[in-house]
């Protein structure tokens, strides 16, 4: 299992699926088949648990990678990274802006009568953007990765706020109350594996606390699931309450998991999407809107915020240091895919034709996003090397 803490070979994975998903959803048969059993939607007795096996992935198993996330970009604001406001603020700007920038070229494009498509190019897909420069930025430095994480993670929060408060008919608070004392709970019961706790050092028997913290884990997901927000918001606020050194140690126990299992079967899933047919009458604004403003609009906010951020805050450290290193982040950016798919699907439900080419409009321009990162994350990976063995 080693082998699978590798990034490199978490993101061959990753896109190695991502490509069959889409090479079999679009096979004579085999396709239909299998867009048909991903969308299959089963009876089960306990509410809210009826979700295919697509939502199983990408709102069930996503969480425990949004809870390794969590623990990692938590670490790196306590003690790495991003340890200081300064360090920590530019990512979030850098975020803002990939956010507002693609929105304005979505709606300068498309024009009013598809005005309501805007949040589609936002979207930052974050485990393909760090799949892809595992794969192809070998000699990267953290810091890069790091800025990156901080960005793709917030961008992600983003999104699921822009699906709250645009299209969800209402969010359950009385479920979202079940999640917050859940989560209280789990808090409190995670500080007694610290190191030093007293629980600890009585040395008394740990799995009992471990097995409370899978039941208020899983009671604290089903709860944020049931009142109407995006589920695999509970994994990234289960990373972030969890005390330090166990959430460190349950995230290494994960990650041979999330990269071997949970980020392929979501790249399947999330890739497992037929070609759309477009009809006769040609394509419409929306479809250029979202293929220009996702990978440029993108790296265009993202650029020009992270630039002017990094100066309002006088911050020279880590990718404030390197223009370059901003570009190739803002590339990294326009890899939207899943969640803009997502976003696809909610703005234009009542449109199937419209939602057609914004579906192969977002898949054609994450393509173009994915390849360009792909190239500019090996230029610059190769950079860092031979200026390693130089030094």
């Amino acid at each position: 299992m080693s082998h699978l803490r590798s990034e490199r070979i978490g993101a061959a994975l990753l896109l190695g699926a991502a490509a069959l998903g889409l090479l079999l959803a679009n096979l004579p048969g085999i396709g239909a088949a299998l867009v048909a059993f991903a969308n299959w939607h089963p009876h089960v007795a306990i509410p809210g648990l009826d979700l295919s096996p697509k939502h199983w992935v990408s709102d069930g198993l996503l969480a425990l990678f949004f809870f390794a996330v969590s623990v990692e970009l938590r670490r790196e604001l306590a003690v790495g990274e991003l340890n200081s406001p300064r360090k920590a603020a530019l990512p979030a700007i850098a975020a803002l802006g990939g956010v507002i920038a693609p929105a304005l070229v979505y709606v300068a494009i498309a024009g009013h009568d598809f005005s309501q498509g805007w949040p589609i190019p936002t979207a930052t897909d974050i485990a393909f953007a760090l799949g892809i420069l595992g794969l192809f930025g070998r000699s990267i430095p953290n810091h890069v990765r790091v800025f990156l994480l901080a960005l793709a993670v917030i961008d992600d929060l983003i999104a699921i706020l822009i699906i709250a408060f645009f299209f969800t008919q209402s969010v359950q608070l009385p479920w979202l109350g079940g999640a917050a004392s859940c989560l209280l709970v789990f808090a409190w019961m995670s500080r007694l594996l610290a190191p030093r706790s007293s629980y600890v050092l009585a040395r008394r028997r740990q799995w009992p606390v471990v097995t409370v913290l899978w039941v208020l884990a899983v009671l604290t997901w089903w709860f944020v699931l049931m009142s109407g927000v995006h589920a695999t918001i509970a994994g990234v606020a289960l990373g972030f309450v969890i005390a330090r050194q166990p959430g460190g140690r349950i995230r290494a126990m994960l990650e041979p998991v999330t990269n071997g299992i949970v980020l392929p079967l979501f790249a399947f899933a999330a890739a497992a999407v037929a070609f759309p047919t477009v009809g006769a009458g040609g394509l419409h604004a929306e479809f250029w809107a979202i293929v220009v403003a996702l990978p440029l609009g993108k790296l265009i906010g993202i650029v020009i915020a992270g630039w002017v951020g990094g100066r309002a805050l006088r911050t020279s450290s880590g990718v404030a240091r390197s223009p370059v290193d901003l570009l190739m982040i803002g590339c990294l950016g326009g890899v939207g895919f899943t969640v803009s798919l997502l976003l696809n699907e909610l703005a234009f439900r009542g449109s199937p034709e419209i939602a057609d080419e914004g579906t192969l409009a977002v898949l054609t321009g994450s393509a173009f996003a994915i390849v360009c990162s792909a190239v500019f994350v090996a230029l610059r990976s190769r950079h860092y090397g031979a200026r390693g063995a130089r030094g």
